[in-house]
């Protein structure tokens, strides 16, 4: 078993800051990412964060058809690309881009360096692939089985001298982490320093959505445009092409500053900031393997241009109990789509649909989901604003029932049923869809394996201090606001669009949709670094907000979640609101019915509602 002491022994430094990059944040980013954070600035490490739930599900169906497969691989073209320049510029590469065959990336890489004529040390991380003990952990119907594994096996590995550094299923924050506790020499009981660096890496690891991608408030990204810029005549909008990927610079406390490279595209303020400080947390505590981190305790400053300072991150003893991202084979889906137009358009709706209904009769897939966009406009002045769109999507086990006989009846009443009708694509074959589940196991039943450049395999030690349960349950994390807000009797209030001075982000956590509302701070500063922003006006909007958001409001917002239970989470020092909606997106993105299967846009959704705010906010 490694012993933490010999990591403190390893680090390169214990002053100043270390820099740490980020050039992915899932599978599928900008390619060109890493040459560009290689190339644009000084970097110590550079992460790239290539893993999702449903990433995992892809992989494992990858490995269905290759076994040798089951990783990233884009991040392997980005090294053939990159590889010579990092090792040239000492910037060591960290990633879970591994997924479910890390040992097997390693390998690759290992190829590449060899054809490039480049001596590249290469580790990898390992233990966190729970298949082969799935029966025996009761995991049953696993396709994927991946317990979040923490920081320390990439920090050993690093102390081992690795270049690159391959995990399997990390967190997220766990790249940033592992190069933060080897730089500093961090020991698991520095439960603070810990805790600054989770959320370093959470602001970073999803890449441009720390500097403006995204971003409720995108338009504070444009600029006007001068004659000829981008063939302009002068005077017109001018949109940044591309944004530039984000880098922490991490004290030895674990406090920090998130940046950029000078001279990339986007903003790094507190408000794109906070805008990934509250995506897809949950709870006020943020639970990693390595620390439990009180994200109420947070602090956002804007310290410069693209320049935002964390602090006052307080950490706890982590959870005794690994998460485990378990993904199944559930079943096969399909769906297609009718263009309903003019007059009479739930008529032509309610016909078509039991048209169907009747064909497939007792052969209807297990699961059938309609919805229908916004109505035509009056008096439409194009053929397209007197459309809407009559979408379907079924679920079966049988791939058949979701193939041929789900589509065939639309066919067959394409000259039989109400004027106009059309399909706006031909019908497709069913396929296959995964349902994700979180589970949890003790540590026990996890062996976290560094395996080093030179083949030498070291299991890295569990801490020896965690929160029970109990103890977890009695963090303060502010919790639901005790009493919703009122305004005196006397408050005239106006009806306006939330979003009026509330920005938002939302995304998915396997079934559960995260919600996080905050108040703008772009909205009363009038300086890039902060100089005019009417604190007093900030203050109250936080408060109404604070109370203004309940489990009840967010129902009356969110009609679709009146019969799910709603949390909400407050976090003052953010000047937010964390809502987690249980149950919205079903049994999660791979199986989801709705439009917006990841909740994506939920924010911008509840950002357009109207609400009464009293006159004094606006």
């Amino acid at each position: 078993m490694s012993g933490f002491e010999t990591l403190a022994g390893a680090r390169s430094s214990t002053t100043g800051v270390v820099r740490i990059g980020n050039c992915s944040g899932f599978y599928g980013d900008r390619l060109s990412a890493m040459r560009e954070m290689l190339e644009d600035g000084d970097l110590d490490y550079l992460t790239g964060d290539y893993l999702a739930e449903l990433t995992m599900l892809i992989l494992g169906k990858d490995t269905m058809k290759d076994p040798s497969l089951g990783y990233a691989r884009t991040f392997v073209r980005q090294v053939e690309e990159c590889l010579g320049l990092a090792l040239e510029k000492g910037v060591r590469i960290v990633t879970n881009a591994g997924g479910l065959n890390p040992a097997g990336l390693a390998e690759k890489l290992r190829e590449v360096a060899a054809g490039l004529g480049l001596d590249a040390r290469i580790a990898h991380v390992e233990g966190d692939d729970l298949r082969p003990k799935a029966a025996e952990l009761g995991l049953t119907n696993a396709l994927t089985a991946n317990a979040y594994l923490g920081g320390f096996g990439i920090a050993a590995a690093l102390a081992g001298g690795a270049d690159v550094v391959v995990t399997g299923r990390v967190t997220d924050a766990s790249l940033v982490v592992g190069a933060a506790a080897h730089h500093f020499g961090w020991t698991p009981e520095q439960h603070d320093e810990l805790a600054g660096a989770v959320v370093a890496g959470h602001v970073i690891e999803c890449g441009t959505h720390a500097t403006g991608g995204n971003f409720s408030g995108f338009k504070a990204l444009a600029s006007t445009g001068s004659a000829g810029e981008r063939g302009g005549s002068g005077g017109e909008t001018v949109w940044p092409l591309s944004l530039g990927f984000p880098l922490a610079e991490i004290a030895a406390d674990g406090s920090s500053v998130i940046t950029k490279h000078a001279g990339t595209g986007g903003a790094v303020t507190v408000d794109t900031v906070t805008a990934q400080m509250v995506y897809e947390i949950q709870s006020a505590t943020y639970l990693n393997p390595d620390v439990t981190t009180r994200l109420d305790s947070v602090e956002l400053t804007q310290v410069g241009p693209d320049r935002v300072a964390i602090s006052g991150v307080r950490g706890e003893a982590p959870p005794a109990t690994l998460k485990v991202c378990v993904n199944e084979l559930g079943g096969w889906r399909n769906s297609f789509e009718i263009l309903l137009t003019g007059l009479d358009i739930d008529a032509k709706a309610a016909w078509v649909r039991e048209q169907m209904t009747a064909a497939w009769g007792d052969r209807a897939p297990a699961t059938v989901a309609w919805s229908r966009s916004a109505p035509p406009v009056e008096d439409p002045a194009s053929q397209e604003l007197a459309s809407c769109v009559l979408r379907v999507t079924a679920l079966d086990p049988d791939p058949k029932v979701a193939g041929k006989g789900f589509t065939a009846p639309a066919v067959e009443v394409a000259l039989g049923s109400f004027p106009g009708l059309t399909l706006m694509a031909p019908p497709g074959p069913a396929t296959p869809y995964g349902i994700y589940r979180p589970e949890y196991v003790d540590r026990a039943h996890v062996e976290h394996t560094v395996v080093h450049a030179d083949g030498r395999r070291e299991v890295v030690a569990d801490p020896t201090a965690y929160l029970t349960p109990e103890e977890l349950a009695a963090v303060p994390s502010a919790g639901l606001r005790p009493s919703p807000f009122e305004a005196p009797a006397d408050t005239v209030t106006r009806k306006v669009p939330l979003g009026t001075f509330v920005h938002a982000r939302s995304g998915d956590k396997g079934g559960n949709a995260n919600l996080g509302l905050w108040v703008a701070r772009d909205g009363v500063s009038t300086g890039s670094t902060g100089e005019g922003v009417d604190e007093e006006k900030y203050a109250a909007r936080v408060t109404w907000l604070t109370k203004f958001i309940t489990p009840e409001r967010v129902k009356e917002l969110v009609p679709e979640a009146a019969d799910l239970t709603v949390e909400v989470f407050a976090l003052p020092r953010l000047g937010a609101v964390n809502v987690l909606i249980h149950g919205l997106l079903g049994p999660g993105v791979a199986a989801s019915t709705r439009v917006d299967p990841q909740a994506k846009a939920l924010g911008e959704w509840v950002r357009s509602r109207h609400v009464h705010v009293q006159g004094d906010l606006l």
